[in-house]
């Protein structure tokens, strides 16, 4: 199937037009993230069932146009890995792309895939492999070659063959319901996420006083702001490293932050000033507006559960065909134990809800409370463990 080029405002027109009879779009896109706050959108390419495009971003900057086509319409919209599709379709028109299958979340609830790559998908499931070559290209760069071209329509031109295949498995083992609630909640955390304060996710800061951590969230909330001002990666503004050593040290001196070790890079020292600023702040904080440490008073039965019965977790998913990272993880085990024995919050666990509790929590609270047991069926079998349920006489 060949492909048109859009590079004109009147061309995307013409192709919004067409795409508005389609039943199905799939779409991907290039872009530079390592540059700036926001990632730089380069190239959309598109494809129908008898048709492929390749946007060119740079030369186009408004694409309301194809973002509002692609939330409108009764069309099901294809994808794989999808996040930053998302969310330049958010950041575009603050709406959703209609009707969203994501062949990465897909091929996790059919088979032990996932996540994984669109080439090691189309390879298991379609046969083919898609031409490499071009991952570390700088899409940012124009004339575009022919071979950056064909790389960028190789990642569009299985996605309708492979979501065609992924959707007969999914009706297959009876799971489209499993899709369309991961779907919704995926779609859920990547709006969230837009605004969520992650500084807890900064490095170094497992073991911190919560008056530590109440720096790490003023420098972090500050450096979030320089860098959506400055449209500057946040990392490039100032460095984890920097933000838990001021944290540790917990002084607002301004002499005593200039001698940190790191702080000499100019941008860095320019800002000194501000940086002082939000460790005062969080120096000042009573003490009941500091951030919580994390509940780590957990009995120590609850570590050897979890380590007995992750292994089941791994097991239940083999047999059933599903990708075990996609139904959960250790901790996830741990706290479902924990809710179970009463040390949870008082929210249900995720392997509590929905079809991970029927596919996999129902049988680790059975475990618990003595109605199954797990024994070796054959240790030489790829499924070893058998789960059965004991006679209460």
């Amino acid at each position: 199937m060949t492909h048109d080029t859009i590079t004109t405002p009147k061309q995307l027109d013409v192709l919004c037009r067409r795409l508005a009879d389609a039943d199905t779009i799939g779409f991907d896109t290039e872009f530079v993230s390592e540059d700036t706050y926001i990632p730089q959108l380069c190239l959309v390419q598109v494809a129908t069932i008898d048709h492929m495009a390749v946007i060119d971003t740079i030369a186009i900057e408004d694409l309301s146009l194809f973002w509002t086509l692609l939330a409108d319409g009764d069309h099901q919209t294809i994808v794989h890995a999808g996040r930053e599709e998302l969310n330049f379709s958010l950041r575009a028109i603050d709406r959703r792309p209609a009707n969203l299958f994501d062949t990465q979340l897909a091929a996790g609830l059919v088979s032990s895939e996932f996540p994984a790559g669109y080439g090691s998908l189309v390879s298991k499931f379609l046969g083919h492999k898609p031409a490499k070559g071009e991952t570390r290209t700088d899409w940012r760069r124009r004339p575009l070659t022919k071979a950056q071209i064909r790389y960028a329509v190789e990642d569009i031109r299985y996605l309708l063959p492979l979501r065609d295949k992924l959707h007969e498995s999914l009706v297959s083992l009876d799971r489209l319901d499993w899709l369309t609630v991961e779907i919704s909640a995926w779609q859920d955390e990547v709006e969230s996420a837009r605004t969520r304060q992650r500084w807890h996710k900064v490095s170094g800061t497992a073991s911190m006083s919560s008056r530590s951590l109440a720096i790490v969230r003023e420098l972090w909330l500050w450096r979030e702001e320089e860098a959506r001002r400055r449209n500057q990666p946040p990392k490039r503004i100032l460095r984890d490293d920097l933000i838990a050593e001021m944290a540790k040290r917990r002084d607002a001196e301004e002499s005593h932050v200039r001698s940190i070790r790191g702080i000499e890079r100019s941008a860095v020292r320019r800002s000194i000033p501000e940086l002082v600023a939000c460790i005062q702040r969080a120096l000042d904080l009573p003490d009941s507006e500091c951030p919580s440490k994390p509940r780590r008073d957990m009995p120590s039965q609850l570590n050897l559960l979890g380590q007995f019965l992750s292994p089941a977790l791994s097991s239940i998913c083999r047999n059933a065909q599903v990708a075990t990272s996609l139904v959960g993880t250790a901790s996830d085990v741990r706290e479902l134990i924990a809710h179970h024995l009463g040390f949870g919050t008082t929210e249900p666990p995720a392997l509590a809800v929905g079809w991970r509790a029927d596919l996999v929590g129902n049988l680790i609270d059975d475990l618990l409370e003595g109605k199954r047991s797990i024994r070796i069926q054959d240790p030489q079998s790829s499924h070893p463990l058998a789960f059965e349920s004991i006679d209460p006489s």
